[in-house]
């Protein structure tokens, strides 16, 4: 039991999260070289390079250099356990963060330093507002030019409505970045763009009493610190580890992943101001980490990650007690099914390993023989269910068939497959069958990814035409009857695969039409799984 807990205790599990392009691939790759779990770090950059970046692997992702799913990368450091869960910054897959963000206990939100907060992040940070994470700041790219930084502290804190602590402070920007100024001890850490691809290159520390500082970093730059280091005194906000913990006070960093500036100090820092995995919501109360029985949910599904295994995976956060390989455990959603885990693995990006044991905390990935959707809970213990992961409403819409009608059976069965990976929702025509399937989208580039995918993974070509429809209405009453529904002329009626009715429609302020003409009707923007 001694050894359960301290296991545990190393445990750290948080998500990245950023605007694309903002360096999150770097850092990622840069915390990974500090584990050592891999001695060079790509570039991610130029695109006709063989080295992609590490946490990139499906085909389309190295195709168009972008993240479109979210990857899982373990690491130990300084005596922890990391688990990293890095995700798409592209907004068309914001659906796959947000679940993501479901199984982290933190987040690292990375911004551009010369772009500020951008539309992206404000999204996927009300995801971490909503759950009360901590939320940790690492303004990147300091080795170009930059906003002026208290610039960059007030619009964190007045578009996402957080109050922000900065921990150390940049000294310059772009050709003149000089370094960082850490406020509790006092010193300064010099820039020296060595660090590329290494961990080692020269840090260099100096106090900022020393009088050898001014000839290190010149007598305008000195003059100017000092100025920002009485501002900053009098005017940010004291750094109180419960309003982290509670996700209202970011604790804000400032460096340069690219050249490896400033990273190593971050993890340290992060390390030292989180906790171990924190219990979770069930609908028996909460979930204790340190729990005798193991417990965990699926919160991403992903097929054909192995071309040539052409297996699904599910991805789970461990939530309670111990995982060991083989293990028998109650498949809650599946109808109280007791199941074998099989071929359990952690992720290294595209290199895999079987794991023998994981904890709390940890992500593992198990075969899937298509029994899992997200969401459901695996437990050893009387079945429960953790709350559930909401479903995002689908912006986009189109009608999807096969070229070839001989292919309906693989078609069909692409389909279904992506759909319960939660990249797309399928739907049909109210009463029509499967003859008309209807695809939603989250974002655009899901077509793209859907097309790509049914004609490489499952040797389907399809034709897409898309609809006007951008607002979409579960219907919550149960005893609804459809025929007798008023509508309106933009309204169309469709059903999920479930056969529960809902509603689309072209403009926003028919669904309060309808709500008016049909007494008693209650229309929801998420669906429930």
């Amino acid at each position: 039991m001694a050894d359960l807990r301290k296991e545990i205790e190393k445990r750290r599990t948080f998500a990245i999260i950023s605007h694309p392009d903002a360096g999150k691939t770097t850092l990622t790759e840069k915390f990974l070289l500090y584990g050592g779990a891999i001695n060079l770090a790509g570039s991610v950059k130029g695109k006709a390079t063989a080295r992609h970046a590490v946490s990139d692997w499906m085909e389309i992702e190295k195709e168009r250099g972008i993240s479109v799913t979210s990857s899982v990368l373990q690491f130990n450091y300084g005596g922890y356990c990391i688990n990293i869960l890095d995700t798409p910054g592209h907004q068309d897959f914001s659906e796959d963060t947000y679940r993501t963000l479901m199984a982290a206990d933190s987040a690292v939100m990375v911004i551009d330093g010369s772009k500020g907060v951008e539309a992206q992040t404000r999204k996927l940070f009300k995801v971490c507002v909503m759950r009360h994470i901590p939320i940790f700041t690492f303004i990147n790219k300091m080795d170009r030019d930059a906003n002026d930084t208290f610039d960059l502290l007030d619009e964190i804190e007045k578009e996402l409505g957080i109050a922000t602590c900065p921990i150390n402070w940049p000294i310059g920007s772009g050709k003149n970045f000089k370094g960082v100024y850490d406020r509790n001890t006092r010193e300064i850490m010099m820039f020296s763009d060595t660090l590329k691809g290494t961990k080692e290159g020269t840090e260099k520390h100096i106090s900022v009493d020393d009088p050898a500082l001014i000839a290190e970093i010149g007598q305008d730059a000195y003059d100017k610190l000092m100025e920002e280091i009485e501002l900053l005194d009098g005017a940010s906000a004291e750094f109180d580890q419960e309003l982290v913990t509670k996700g209202e006070l970011s604790p804000v960093f400032f460096g340069s992943a690219l050249t490896n500036f400033g990273v190593e100090t971050f993890l340290q820092h992060f390390l030292k101001m989180t906790y171990s995995p924190l219990p979770r919501k069930a609908d028996i109360g909460e979930v204790d980490p340190f729990g005798e029985n193991f417990s965990a949910f699926v919160f991403k599904i992903q097929a054909n990650m192995n071309k040539a295994h052409r297996d699904r995976i599910a991805f789970m956060r461990i939530c309670s007690g111990k995982f060991t390989a083989g293990m028998e455990v109650t498949h809650v959603q599946g109808g109280n099914k007791k199941i074998k885990l099989s071929q359990p693995q952690q992720m290294m990006a595209q290199e895999r390993h079987i794991v023998d044991e994981a904890y709390a905390g940890d992500i593992i990935g198990v075969f899937d023989p298509g029994i899992f959707s997200i969401g459901d809970t695996l437990t050893t213990a009387k079945p429960f269910k953790f709350e559930g992961i909401p479903t995002f409403a689908p912006e986009h819409f189109a009608r999807v068939r096969q070229v070839d009608t001989m292919k309906r059976k693989q078609f069909m069965k692409g389909m279904q497959q992506i759909a319960q990976e939660g990249a797309i929702q399928i739907f049909q025509e109210y009463n029509m069958g499967m003859e008309e399937v209807i695809v939603g989208v989250v974002g655009v580039l899901q077509f793209d990814v859907l097309k790509y995918r049914l004609e490489n993974e499952y040797n389907v070509e399809i034709r897409m035409d898309t609809l006007p429809y951008e607002h979409i209405r579960w219907i919550e009453n149960e005893d609804i009857d459809m025929d007798k529904l008023v509508g309106t002329s933009d309204m169309k009626k469709i059903q999920d695969l479930k056969g529960r009715p809902l509603l689309l429609f072209v403009n926003a302020w028919s669904v309060g039409m309808v709500l008016d003409r049909n007494e008693g009707l209650v229309l929801s923007e998420f669906g429930r799984e």
